[in-house]
């Protein structure tokens, strides 16, 4: 009896609690913002974002339960459904076409993308496959197979084309295999490489609006009403919001409808504009704290295994909002990458709450807990 109960108290001392809230913070915050960014009808973002935090919270539960060493022994099977997914989103009359890119999958008023699973996928794989390799990754012949690794995924996710979400994987990879301690050689043949592609990619694999939206971040006044509308649009609503802010629910791009996704890309636009800049350092210290927390859990995972989940998530997330925030004030280029827990769409939200699921399974086993 006394074994059981010290191992309950120590199953409830190994819960991050900490993680959980600030968690649910973000997403509740989220779900208010795009209430007020949804304009005169948001009833059915907000139903839609609230069930997919629900199920997010579910998913948290089961993906804690299950050891991740255990889902980490599921690696090839979790991999090879990946690619699956990716590959069946490119075939026509399965994959739909969104704003040039087949990138989801539609079944009536629903929609799922399924790249976003991907990335929970991933962390799980790629961190089995470094721990597996371990002091080996330096090897050639063996680094070039890690690469295959994410190279696979991107390959495919380029074919959609969604060149967002393959940056967001580059740079998990790279988190990822600095935290395995990738020789310095590498990372300058790495970056060599980045230069020589850049034109390459400039001439031959950028599309039009794309080269658009790179001109306009530093000209935006180009085009005012084209490629740099939606930069111009974002700043002056950020700007408006000074440090106090318009107010919730007061916002000027609520009534004028001037700001373009406002509930999605651009949600950070309306934080800035209704809360001021006191709401967007709010936005900022939450997700750094929660990023800052993941890779505190990963440094003291039990194995490397779960450091480099949690180096994953962190880089997921550190990316996506980096990017999305830096969009929204001009200093990024526009892209289709969303503000973790604060902008609208539900497989993105319950795809980040599956990857803090994986953190806190991490830390849940710092120590094996014996009932």
């Amino acid at each position: 009896m006394l074994e059981k109960t010290r191992g309950v108290r120590d199953a409830i001392r190994n819960i991050d609690f900490f993680l959980i809230v600030i968690t649910v913070l973000a997403a509740v915050f989220g779900i208010v913002m795009i209430s007020s960014a949804a304009g005169d009808h948001p009833t059915r973002y907000v139903i839609t974002q609230s069930a997919a935090l629900v199920l997010g919270l579910i998913g948290v539960i089961i993906i804690s339960i299950l050891d991740y060493d255990y889902l980490a022994r599921l690696s090839k099977y979790i991999y090879i459904a990946c690619v699956v997914l990716l590959v069946l989103v490119l075939i026509p009359g399965i994959g739909s076409l969104r704003n040039g890119a087949r990138s989801w999958f539609s079944l009536g008023p629903l929609s799922f993308q399924p790249a976003e699973l991907v990335k929970v996928g991933f962390v799980i794989t790629f961190s089995k496959h470094l721990s597996e390799v371990g002091n080996k990754l330096n090897e050639p012949k063996v680094l070039w197979k890690v690469l295959l690794h994410p190279a696979i995924l991107c390959l495919l996710m380029l074919l959609q084309p969604d060149f967002g979400t393959v940056v967001v994987f580059v740079m998990m990879t790279a988190a990822m295999l600095f935290m395995a301690k990738l020789n310095w050689k590498y990372w300058l043949a790495a970056f060599g490489a980045l230069l020589a592609l850049c034109p390459i990619a400039w001439f031959f694999l950028l599309r039009p609006y794309q080269k658009d939206r790179i001109i306009a971040l530093f000209n935006p006044d180009i085009d005012p009403t084209g490629s740099g509308y939606h930069v111009t649009q974002s700043k002056i609503a950020v700007g408006s919001g000074k440090l106090t802010g318009m107010g919730l629910y007061n916002g000027a791009s609520r009534y004028s409808n001037l700001l373009p996704e406002r509930h999605t890309d651009f949600i950070y636009s309306i934080v800035c504009e209704e809360l001021g800049m006191i709401g967007g350092a709010l936005v900022i210290i939450l997700l750094t704290a929660l990023i800052l927390r993941c890779l505190y859990i990963g440094i003291n995972a039990r194995n490397s295994e779960g450091m480099y989940i949690c180096t994953g998530v962190a880089a997921m997330l550190a990316f996506q909002a980096f990017e999305n925030i830096g969009m929204c004030i001009g200093i990024f280029p526009v892209t289709g990458i969303t503000l973790p827990f604060f902008s609208y769409g539900g497989s993105s939200l319950i795809t980040n709450m599956l990857a803090v699921g994986l953190v806190l399974n991490v830390r849940f086993r710092y120590k094996r807990i014996n009932f």
